[in-house]
């Protein structure tokens, strides 16, 4: 059985001048083993997280992989939702959080201790999370980004990027644009994640899909709904 997959949380790349306003895509895995949360998004999708989930029956409780691809707070702050949860993070990235580059002020303070107060599962190298999904280093943004992977029924290979490809810019100029480990280094992983994926889920930006020619585009809109009170 292939896995499926949805976003849960509909990421986007708003920005203020001065500050970020986007939210980062939260995508539920349905894997053989039971759900897997990939990445959980910030504060600011904190309570749309938990009503999505409940639209579909499910409870944090019921989530059995939390699977981070970084340790920003747009990706990870809601990890203490998911108190029941094996937390998959990369050694890598938990040893840069707890010495970020100095330009990086995207880190929450608290992280890691508000992950070792759960089952933490610090991976190396590529690997299986569960038969048919894999994970793989994908550095660039951060040195310990990871990203994963899987054969789908319908769709072909799906890469799960967080932000190793954060919106459509990088996949259209095959160049990173937000780097704290090297633009080298980030570059070499959307060249990869393009050359590799049929779909994408990026960090910040609808699902890409690859077209005939072999470029990436997307299909239908990226709603941001604005209610002023």
């Amino acid at each position: 059985m292939n896995p499926s997959y949805e976003i849960v949380v509909a990421g986007n790349n708003l920005r203020l001048k001065d500050d970020f306003l986007g939210m980062s895509n939260v995508t539920l895995i349905h894997g053989g083993r039971g759900p897997i949360l990939f990445d959980t998004g910030g504060y600011i999708s904190r309570l749309g997280l938990l009503k999505k989930l409940r639209e579909r029956g499910l409870e944090p409780s019921d989530i059995k992989t939390v699977f981070l691809s970084h340790l920003h707070f747009d990706h990870a702050h809601n990890i203490d939702l998911f108190r029941n949860a094996r937390i998959v993070v990369s050694r890598t990235e938990w040893n840069y959080a707890a010495n970020p580059h100095p330009d990086d002020l995207l880190v929450p303070w608290g992280i890691l201790d508000q992950l070792s107060r759960g089952q933490v599962d610090l991976i190396d190298g590529e690997g299986e999370l569960e038969p048919g999904i894999s994970y793989f280093p994908a550095p660039g943004h951060t040195p310990g980004s990871y990203a994963l992977r899987f054969e789908s029924a319908e769709k072909g290979r799906v890469i799960i990027a967080g932000d190793a490809i954060k919106y459509i810019k990088e996949a259209i100029l095959a160049r990173c644009d937000m780097a704290f480990d090297t633009l080298e280094a980030g570059t070499a992983t959307i060249k990869h994640i393009l050359a590799t994926a049929d779909r994408i889920v990026p960090g910040h930006f609808p699902e890409l899909i690859r077209q005939p020619e072999g470029s990436f585009s997307w299909e239908g809109e990226a709603p941001f709904n604005l209610l002023v009170r």
